[in-house]
């Protein structure tokens, strides 16, 4: 029997910061799975900061988003139907067709999830690409090593809260910037870090950092640019490592880099950026280190829920104003 479901496309190209007006809710009619498919009911998507760039018309490591067509995204979901023999009705799989209630597919990008461990929706988060993106940055490119001081920007969001946690677990002293006090409260109370700021009310981030960090930063995880990068640099170590992972200040409006990227030089620094994609022969030491993690209660997560799919605009939107502490997900079931 078809089944009526309801997407979420890409309506007209951001300007700036997206509003709701971008995008549109549209209805659809699924046809019954043909032989070798599955229907699934999506219960949980993903908004994530790096679906801003793919909602550009530019070349970059993904194609953009198609106009008129719905987004993609990470999402788990329930297989319903199947006329596939590698899926079973009541299986719960993890693929890239978020934004949307339901989706048929012939198995490709399709993955089944274990959720004896943790909920379904952690495999979006601190299980999935989030706490993989934290893991092959800190490890393979920050290495830590113990006694070593890691400073982590938007240490309260999906990646940040994992990256601190590890660099923890590696023996780190850990400073972590965020947003407002109740998520410095979480860092500090329940990720365990030794010190947190709420970066919008200290009067500079260059002297908190100088206070934080009297002895310099080994290693700097960027996830937010602009004025954190510039005060990163003034206090890195000699051979610091600065992991550029994400710089969700310019991803709306950029402004000019760094006016004092001449540390980079002074200080004989490596800056390297890096895209969890390219990395997926680090996928199975993720998840066997995360799982024992978790298992041991050394790795803590927090999740922003926002319920309806017709939320999803505004979840994602939400992103830029620091809504969330940790994962932002929306629950579509």
């Amino acid at each position: 029997m078809p089944i009526k479901s309801r997407e979420i496309h890409l309506k007209s190209r951001p300007v700036g910061l997206p509003s709701p007006d971008n995008f549109a809710l549209v209805d659809v009619t699924l046809p019954d799975p043909q032989p070798g498919q599955v229907l699934v009911r999506n219960h949980f998507m993903s908004v994530d900061p790096y679906m801003r760039g793919r909602m550009y018309d530019r070349p970059s490591y993904v194609p953009p988003f198609p106009l008129g067509a719905p987004l993609e995204g990470g999402s788990v979901g329930e297989v319903v139907a199947s006329r596939h023999p590698d899926f079973s009705p009541g299986e719960m799989v993890l693929s890239r067709l978020g934004w949307r209630e339901y989706f048929l597919s012939d198995g490709s990008g399709l993955t089944k999830i274990d959720t004896r461990l943790v909920p379904p929706q952690a495999y979006l988060g601190v299980m999935g690409m989030p706490g993989m993106t934290a893991y092959v940055g800190l490890l393979d490119i920050g290495k830590p090593q113990p006694g070593q001081t890691v400073f982590v920007s938007a240490a309260a969001g999906a990646v940040g809260q994992v990256a601190c946690q590890i660099a923890k677990l590696k023996g780190c002293r850990v400073i972590g910037s965020a947003g407002s006090p109740s998520k410095v409260q979480w860092l500090l109370e329940v990720a365990g870090i030794d010190a947190a700021f709420n970066y919008k009310t200290v009067p500079s981030l260059v002297d908190e950092l100088g206070r934080l960090a009297p002895e310099g930063i080994d290693i700097y995880f960027e996830n937010v640019g602009g004025a954190h990068l510039e005060a990163a640099l003034e206090h890195m170590k000699p051979f610091g490592r600065i992991v550029l992972c994400g710089m969700i200040s310019q991803y709306n409006a950029p402004s000019p880099g760094p006016r004092n990227l001449v540390h980079a030089v002074r200080k004989r620094l490596l800056l390297q950026g890096f895209i969890v994609s390219d990395h997926l022969e680090r996928q199975a030491p993720f998840h066997a280190d995360m799982a024992a993690w978790i298992r041991e209660g050394k790795v803590k997560w927090e999740e922003t829920i926002v319920e309806g799919l017709e939320k999803a605009p505004q979840a994602f939107i939400g992103l830029f104003h620091g809504e969330n502490l940790g994962k932002m997900l929306v629950k579509l079931v």
